[in-house]
């Protein structure tokens, strides 16, 4: 495990926020539930663990500023620091009964990411990463998947929701490119326990688009501590800014990538 003081902060943060979630999923039937768009809810446990992951985070680093899922930018008079943060990843998941949510958390530097951490408060699962210091589940190193043929390999990927309908015929015909070559696809509905599994090797591969900066900071870099290849879903590097994703180890990220633009 990393028990730097950085990643410290930010796992004292998650599991503080952690807790709320797991005391709402058990009563999940009872919670208040608002529409935020077609397809896309967001319930008071979303934001109460928003509110906890920012009150802690300001507390610990004064000055950071943040990139919210429900709350927004947030100017920091540290203008090299910046927090991505989903405080529930996979709300929908949440909202029927599934264990398959988290809270992401992943701290930009002068550009870069530096630190992330994937928390399921249903499982107890946590997945962190530091810049040069690897990746870890728990108290273990993981690495990525060492396959190389995608026939052998299990791929992930999100179904683009009925707010991102436009984007549907690409997936469709993305979708169709990879599972001529693919030993299986999977689609689990959270974005940053994706990553997390590819970083862990139980995906070989993962691609999405239409993503934002909190679904996709931490993620990122656990794949690359764990010695994995992640790129936009064409090929570019500025994920944060296209919204798109494409992991894998060396080879399965390669082939991915050429699968998609056959797409």
């Amino acid at each position: 495990m990393i028990n730097s003081a950085l990643m410290n902060v930010m796992t004292a943060a998650a599991f503080k926020a952690g807790r709320g979630l797991k005391r709402d999923f058990g009563e999940v039937e009872n919670l208040q539930v608002s529409v935020k768009g077609p397809g896309d809810f967001v319930t008071i446990a979303d934001k109460k663990s928003e509110k906890t992951l920012f009150e802690e985070l300001a507390k610990a680093r004064p000055g950071y500023g943040f990139v919210l899922e429900e709350g927004g930018v947030v100017e920091g008079s540290d203008k090299s620091h910046i927090w991505h943060i989903d405080p529930l990843d996979g709300t929908t998941n949440f909202l029927h009964g599934l264990p398959i949510f988290a809270i992401s958390i992943g701290l930009e530097r002068d550009g870069q990411i530096v630190a992330g951490l994937v928390y399921n408060p249903a499982t107890d699962d946590i997945f962190v990463a530091e810049r040069g210091a690897g990746a870890y589940y728990n108290n273990r190193r993981i690495r990525v998947a060492a396959r190389r043929d995608m026939a052998e390999g299990l791929i992930a990927t999100g179904i683009p929701p009925l707010a991102n309908a436009k984007i549907h015929p690409k997936f469709k015909a993305e979708l169709s490119s990879v599972m001529t070559r693919a030993g299986g696809v999977r689609r689990l509905g959270a974005a940053s326990i994706d990553l997390a599994f590819v970083a862990a090797g139980r995906f070989d591969g993962y691609w999405e688009r239409g993503l934002k900066s909190w679904d996709m900071a931490a993620g990122l870099l656990l794949i690359r501590e764990a010695g994995g290849y992640v790129s936009d879903a064409d090929g570019g590097q500025n994920m944060l800014k296209t919204g798109g994703v494409c992991g894998g180890n060396e080879f399965i990220h390669r082939q991915l990538l050429d699968l998609l633009k056959k797409a």
